[in-house]
């Protein structure tokens, strides 16, 4: 069975294709609404079986992608020259419980991914929990999230769930719903025994740990009748929000509206010093596409 899925994997990998994908608008006077952030590399993706990547991962030249249906993707990625060089599929797993059984149906819904330690962090919609898995998609142990975020009726709903989680050693593993609870008007950020809260427009989508203490925030906004779209990239600085209360800081914004070529824009990892990887989920859409962009933040300590 092993040999048959590693068939399977080559023989699907002579099918996938990374092209160069333009994002950019023509006009300049849009950098202006993204003079933190300097755009590097930008491929569309089309492999052989993956698809509604929604989380991403990076170690060491491996980067995990999480999908909705709980699959787990590993890559082979080089970045040379500050480029996408080099990005090939090595493994394909579907999440699996203790038992080494498929989650089933209702339980599978992955969005976020991040590392601890040497494993990965998982978190889920539907059934909203983070949960500890093994590099090769083995259910570990359930993580111990804040109270507030175990009360599933407090949800917009099953799709509005545990988009993200990111971990530092300092905060612990931290998470978010996409909208907040209780129809609030206020993002929150939850670790297991603190809240963090901020002011902004769109839905939560994925966040990173930037270092020590700064925490990068992928948000979007769309629109189903006029198919707007918005994609935006905040920064909080935990260590300085006081009484709870944050003050987001927006390095990016991409509006539709002025020439972007968005999709759905999802999943966020840091890849080196100041550089990171966004990538977006095709909701196994054939009208919709798997971008990777590569970018490069560019800002004083703050």
């Amino acid at each position: 069975m092993r040999f048959f899925l590693l068939f399977l994997l080559f023989f699907s990998s002579l099918f996938a294709t990374i092209k160069d994908y333009t994002l950019l608008p023509s006009a300049t006077k849009e950098q202006l609404e993204c003079k933190y952030i300097k755009i590097l590399d930008i491929k569309e993706l089309d492999f052989s079986g993956v698809s509604e990547i929604s989380g991403l991962a990076y170690k060491k030249n491996t980067l995990y992608a999480i999908g909705d249906s709980g699959y787990l993707y590993k890559f082979y990625i080089e970045i040379k020259n500050r480029k996408i060089a080099t990005l090939k599929l090595k493994e394909k797993y579907a999440l699996k419980d203790k038992h080494n059984k498929r989650l089933s149906k209702e339980y599978r819904d992955s969005e976020g991914l991040a590392f601890y330690k040497n494993k990965l962090l998982i978190s889920f919609e539907g059934k909203h929990r983070v949960e500890l898995f093994s590099l090769n998609a083995k259910e570990i142990k359930s993580v111990k999230i804040n109270k507030k975020l175990t009360n599933y009726s407090s949800y917009d709903g099953k799709n509005k769930g545990l988009e993200s989680v990111a971990y530092s050693k300092k905060y612990g593993v931290v998470t978010a719903p996409e909208v907040p609870l209780n129809n609030g008007k206020t993002h929150i950020i939850y670790a297991k025994h603190h809240i963090w809260k901020f002011k902004e427009h769109g839905v939560i989508s994925d966040m990173v740990f930037m270092d020590k203490n700064r925490l990068l925030i992928l948000l979007k906004e769309f629109s189903f009748f006029t198919r707007h779209r918005v994609s935006k990239l905040c920064m909080i600085n935990l260590k300085k929000c006081k009484n709870t209360k944050c003050k987001p800081k927006v390095l990016a914004k991409l509006d539709s509206k002025d020439g972007w070529r968005l999709d759905n824009f999802e999943g966020l990892t840091k890849v080196g010093k100041n550089l990171y990887l966004v990538v977006s989920d095709d909701n196994n859409n054939i009208f919709q596409k798997t971008i990777l962009v590569l970018f490069e933040l560019s800002l004083s300590k703050s």
